[in-house]
């Protein structure tokens, strides 16, 4: 492992090397510009993750709002088409299988280049669709985890579950997935160490193919939303209260929200959200709530907010939130489940 003075050097000129050739951020900077020694982050997978892979941008925004400034998202591709700003480098490769990344030893040049000590990661989507075994899948996965240690002992590592894939040329997708998601927190438990814990992230449970994907396999806006949400809570608790910007602290920036169901009947029910200043000090003059609505869930009605996807913004007039203070939108939502109190994750983020 190289020491820390060569990481902030190798920091300090990739980011020259960066500004000199134009490229690598969609217009945010990153923390290793202001010096600061950041927690380096490698989002690692496929397209699903790179190609675009706006759920990046969204989580980006949800770290820096919520008061994690001193982070810095590494991999050796960088910008695409996301709208939001955000520190775009990656490592997700459209059409990678995580198979043949292990076989062809490819991760411990993206890690020496890089020197992650986080990473996320959703693989394996290509593997399931070429009919691969879930053994020899886990099998890359246990490679390329060691790979990961070999290039930083203290590695910390997220495997999502993947997302449900249901294209018109694969009937079988769907249950392969499934299958092999079952089996991947078995195989978590047996490799992670108290020096390099490995998490699972589960992104299957209330993704639904048809509402949350553009082709059956790459999430829309609203799967994005899903993704970002749940990768936020376990990346941040990666973050201790040692990390700057620790979002426990009363006097950080960013929002809360949270969920609250009025009323359900069959077919649909009514949702409240109250956002919520998490400083004590700062106001904040905008906001935006990212909802994970359960699978066959729809918004059909948003008030006192702007609704783009299944992401509500504020409505202009109630965005300036004064700190410690809160606001509150409302939502119908039609739903194919029967009658019941639905579940809805919240996810905030501030300005």
């Amino acid at each position: 492992m190289r020491s820390r003075r060569h990481r902030l050097l190798a920091t300090f000129l990739a980011a020259l090397f960066v500004f000199a050739a134009g490229f690598g951020l969609a217009g945010a900077p990153s923390a290793a510009a202001t010096g600061a020694t950041p927690v380096r982050i490698m989002p690692l997978g496929d397209s699903i993750t790179g190609s675009p892979g706006c759920w990046r941008s969204l989580l980006w925004n949800q770290l820096q709002n919520a008061g994690y400034t001193d982070i810095d998202f590494v991999g050796t591709l960088s910008a695409q088409s996301c709208a939001l700003t955000h520190d775009a480098d990656n490592e997700g490769h459209g059409g990678f299988l995580a198979t043949a990344t292990a076989d062809q030893d490819l991760l411990p040049g993206w890690l020496a280049a890089t020197e992650p000590d986080i990473v996320v990661m959703h693989f394996g989507t290509n593997d399931v669709w070429s009919s691969i075994a879930p053994d020899t899948i886990l099998a890359a996965y246990t490679k390329l985890v060691g790979q990961m240690r070999a290039s930083n002992p203290a590695m910390k590592v997220l495997v999502g579950q993947l997302i449900p894939i249901n294209p018109s040329s694969c009937a079988e997708c769907a249950a392969r997935t499934v299958a092999f998601n079952q089996r991947i927190p078995a195989w978590a438990h047996g490799i992670t160490t108290a020096q390099s814990p490995v998490t699972v992230v589960d992104q299957w449970t209330g993704f639904d193919t048809a509402t949350d994907t553009y082709d059956g396999v790459h999430p829309n806006a609203s799967g994005d939303a899903k993704m970002a949400a749940r990768w936020y809570p376990a990346l941040g608790a990666m973050l201790t209260p040692g990390d700057p910007g620790d979002p426990g602290d009363p006097g950080s920036g960013g929002c809360s929200a949270a969920f609250r169901a009025v009323s359900a009947w069959q077919g649909g029910y009514q949702g409240e959200v109250t956002v919520t200043n998490a400083s004590s000090t700062t106001a904040i003059s905008s906001w935006a709530v990212a909802l994970a609505l359960p699978a066959g869930s729809q918004l059909t009605q948003v008030w006192n907010g702007a609704l783009t996807g299944t992401t509500v913004r504020d409505a202009g007039w109630n965005g300036a939130v004064k700190a410690g203070a809160s606001t509150t939108f409302g939502f119908l939502a039609s739903t194919s489940a029967a009658a019941g109190t639905p579940s809805v994750t919240a996810t905030c983020s501030a300005s």
